[in-house]
């Protein structure tokens, strides 16, 4: 399909909306426009920026239902995961209203010498954003929240399909009082989106999206000496290393899987399980996948799925399911493409043979994929094997046990006894292929930052 924007409802696939790229000349007043506000907001005291950006964090909130509406519409989010999405931005920009000035206070470095030095966090002028689909609302936030109470200021590309999401923010942004030139949205091309990185106007780049998007992104920012930010795949492993309820167990892993109909960037792509609950645990999955009901955004019921995002989304994904079972995987349940619409019935799979290039493979959406493993080693040989490097977690009733394999984790963010660490306070991030930088939390505000050395001598 050919790259445009466009409202396309992924339960019917109907075009509802089209929207044209920006032109040559409105891509070079938006970066003219970023760079003058720069000079007025960045020099505003941080208390005044901060005001303005805990009103965004209101709109958000209080805006949550028509933002659900839209989301549910343009990528088949479920509404009351849009709704969550859209209390959770608000939260996260909050986050930043708050805590900006404590989070980039003065950093005293004891000096040999007779004079005072200190690290300030200085803003560094206007920053690209390109932001993806699943989370049209929580990406922008957690870029933005930390950058406008710096004093930096936005040119943000969002995803071709989901352009009115990125008009309602642009709309809440400006409701809130964000200056004109502070909060640019701009519907670019890609051949537009490489200019933007080589204009000299523009300091840094952050990109949240597939790990090709990110080489060619990260590639651009190099040549042209830009700080950037790199969000991308992953194939998280969750160990399961023993439970008292493999019931439970299986459905806690089962709903962090199919949350956002499976289109999490650290979603539970590898599940690991020890041998001795398995078999029990993979029953368990097969019968929540069977009783999986096809249904819409709107119309959520227990054991309701939603659309994926699009149908190249889905059949992507169903020519990965069908790649993995001529490797040697075995699909017990569900993978099946609709007719019509952008569904494919959640799925489990089991003995995708290791090392086969598909194993390899990130699966962005409802599939569970499980791995038997004998021992504790086993399990974090296996768990490590993977290009990407976002996130995992182990499970057991022994919290030493536990720990001691998910301290090893290769990965951005370990967690154990929880499917993830989330909050506007906890960093977020990977390394290897996934990425590199961390949004959220302290660390989200020490990306696009002037560490200067400031020195006083006496």
């Amino acid at each position: 399909m050919t790259a445009q924007y466009r409202v396309q409802n992924p339960v019917t696939g109907e075009i509802i909306e089209k929207y044209e790229f920006s032109t040559d000349e409105e891509v070079q007043t938006v970066i003219e426009s970023a760079k003058i506000a720069y000079s007025e907001w960045s020099t505003r005291p941080m208390s005044e920026r901060a005001e303005i950006v805990a009103r965004v964090g209101q709109l958000f909130k209080e805006r949550k239902d028509e933002l659900a509406r839209i989301a549910a519409q343009e990528m088949g989010k479920p509404i009351s995961e849009g709704v969550e999405e859209a209390e959770f931005s608000g939260d996260i920009v909050a986050y930043y209203a708050e805590n900006g000035e404590e989070l980039t206070k003065d950093q005293e470095i004891p000096t040999f010498s007779s004079g005072s030095a200190v690290i300030r966090r200085l803003p560094i002028g206007p920053i690209l954003g390109i932001m993806p689909w699943n989370f049209p609302y929580y990406q922008i936030a957690r870029f933005v929240g930390p950058n406008l109470v710096l004093g930096n200021t936005i040119i943000l590309k969002d995803a071709e399909i989901c352009p009115r999401s990125a008009l309602a923010v642009q709309q809440l942004m400006d409701d809130a009082g964000v200056p004109s030139g502070v909060y640019n949205n701009i519907f670019a091309s890609h051949e537009q989106v490489s200019e933007i990185i080589a204009d000299p106007r523009v300091q840094g780049v952050s990109l949240t999206g597939s790990e090709r998007a990110g080489s060619i992104v990260g590639a651009q920012a190099g040549e042209h000496i830009k700080k950037v930010v790199l969000e991308l795949g992953g194939s998280d492993p969750y160990v399961l290393l023993d439970t008292d309820n493999v019931r439970e167990a299986a459905e806690t892993a089962w709903a962090t899987r199919l949350y956002n109909t499976g289109q999490a960037c650290n979603s539970n792509k590898r599940m690991i399980v020890m041998e001795d609950i398995y078999d029990e645990f993979v029953s368990e999955l097969e019968g929540l996948a069977r009783a999986a009901v096809k249904s819409t955004p709107e119309n959520e019921f227990e054991h309701s799925y939603s659309a994926m995002s699009s149908r190249d989304a889905a059949e992507k994904l169903r020519n990965q399911l069908e790649r993995a079972v001529a490797a040697g995987g075995h699909l017990r349940v569900g993978g099946e493409l609709s007719e019509e619409g952008a569904y494919v019935s959640p799925a489990v799979i089991t003995d995708i043979p290791v090392g086969s290039d598909i194993y390899y493979e990130e699966f962005f959406g409802p599939v569970a994929t499980v791995y038997k493993v004998s021992n504790d080693e086993e399990a974090l040989e296996l768990a490590n094997n993977t290009q990407y490097g976002l996130g995992g977690t182990v499970f057991s009733k022994d919290v030493e046990r536990a720990s001691a394999i998910s301290r090893r984790l290769e990965t951005g963010m370990a967690n154990v006894n929880t499917p993830a660490g989330e909050g506007q306070e906890l960093p977020f991030g990977g390394i290897k292929r996934s990425g590199f930088g961390r949004e959220l939390g302290p660390l989200g505000m020490d990306e696009f930052v002037n560490k200067q050395m400031y020195y006083v001598e006496k």
